[in-house]
């Protein structure tokens, strides 16, 4: 086995990081009109020249900025899209822990116009990561995958008297990500995430009711995010690798979703047009390792095996039994190591530290190179 030149890595992660104080601090000084946006960003700017040096002495050969200018991983993307607004309605999101249950609430979306980029999304953001990575670490940009868009409201959330064809709606809101994608790709990235839950969730037999109940196709659902997806990305240039990472929630270590990867991944490994597969692996809740038997030669399987929810460390044993499982179903020089998402998905973060979010990016490194060489 070899360490791989290309995006993903043996070690990997999935993109945000906890926010330090001074960030959470500048933010509500921003909220409340004492400091202006210039001042705001300053302090991002020096936030993430730290957090940058953190993912690299770690061990680290991937970084991002942590999303340590956005609210949410998914949101701050989504409403930057033309035709694409907040609504005065609310969505309730109920998601649960070790210790109980939680609901979030958040704003919905409004599809009250043609999708169409008007903008790079992140574009600065992330050329001020390029900037300041060395030249032996690859700047990573996470975004939230097309059918993010479609599934937070399904077609109750696209206006009719805009999009009468949903098809339209499909192929509008594609080509507003392939010209994102051709976009950051001319700014230098080489590697370039799109985060989705709604391809694990699928999985759970509950949340595939919910979207019947509300009269979405839930059972071929899946076959059109990856369609979708594959259109976005179809005219990538050479040289940028893509990936995806499935999440089942994420929000103050809770979750929304449960179930093994089964019902989605005949279609999703062997359709789905990405590089690498990040998969959150890191309790029963995810299921086994048996649906991996499906994907394909070339393709890189990022086990999420080191969770972010708990500050709790795992051992490097337990990490090497389980990529020893996985590579029963794919060959070991296919897998790679990450945690089983991010560290704050949102601005409040998960319940662990700062040391505990450093010692789990620095133990999948370490595993890393024990495993791979």
């Amino acid at each position: 086995m070899t360490l791989r030149e290309t995006p993903p890595f043996r070690a990997d992660h999935v993109g945000s990081l906890l926010r330090p104080a001074r960030l959470l601090e500048a933010r509500e000084r921003r909220a409340t009109g004492e400091i202006d946006a210039d001042e705001l960003r300053a302090v991002e700017d020096d936030a993430i020249r730290d957090v940058v040096r953190m993912q690299r002495d770690a061990g680290l050969r991937s970084a991002t900025d942590g999303e340590f200018r956005r609210t949410s991983w998914h949101m701050d993307f989504i409403y930057r899209l033309g035709g694409i607004h907040p609504t005065d309605d609310k969505i309730q999101v109920h998601f649960r822990n070790a210790e109980g249950e939680i609901d979030f609430e958040s704003a919905a979306l409004a599809v009250d116009g043609p999708i169409r980029l008007t903008e790079t999304i992140f574009g600065d953001d992330f050329a001020f990561l390029q900037s300041i990575v060395d030249t032996e670490v690859t700047a990573k940009l996470t975004i939230p995958s097309p059918s993010m868009v479609h599934y937070r409201g399904g077609r109750a959330a696209i206006d009719p008297a805009v999009y009468p064809d949903q098809d339209q709606f499909w192929a509008d809101l594609s080509a507003a990500y392939a010209e994102q994608v051709r976009r950051v790709a001319d700014l230098g990235c080489r590697y370039l995430q799109l985060d989705d839950t709604s391809l694990a969730y699928l999985n759970d037999p509950a949340q595939r009711r919910l979207l019947t109940e509300r009269g979405d196709d839930a059972d071929h659902q899946h076959l059109r995010y990856i369609r979708q997806i594959n259109a976005a990305i179809a005219d990538r240039p050479e040289g940028l690798a893509v990936t995806t990472h499935m999440c089942r929630g994420n929000f103050r270590s809770s979750w929304t979703a449960e179930g093994g990867y089964d019902f989605v991944a005949e279609a999703l490994f062997s359709e789905l047009a990405v590089d690498g597969f990040f998969l959150e692996y890191d309790d029963d809740r995810s299921g086994d390792f048996a649906p991996l038997r499906f994907v394909p030669p070339g393709k890189q399987v990022v086990l999420g095996l080191v969770t972010t929810k708990r500050g709790a460390l795992e051992s490097k044993d337990t990490l090497k039994r389980r990529i020893d499982e996985a590579a029963r179903y794919v060959p070991l020089d296919q897998l790679c190591l990450s945690p089983q998402c991010g560290f704050s998905s949102t601005v409040e973060g998960n319940v662990l530290t700062y040391d505990e979010q450093v010692a789990k990016l620095t133990l999948i490194a370490e595993t890393a190179q024990e495993v791979w060489g």
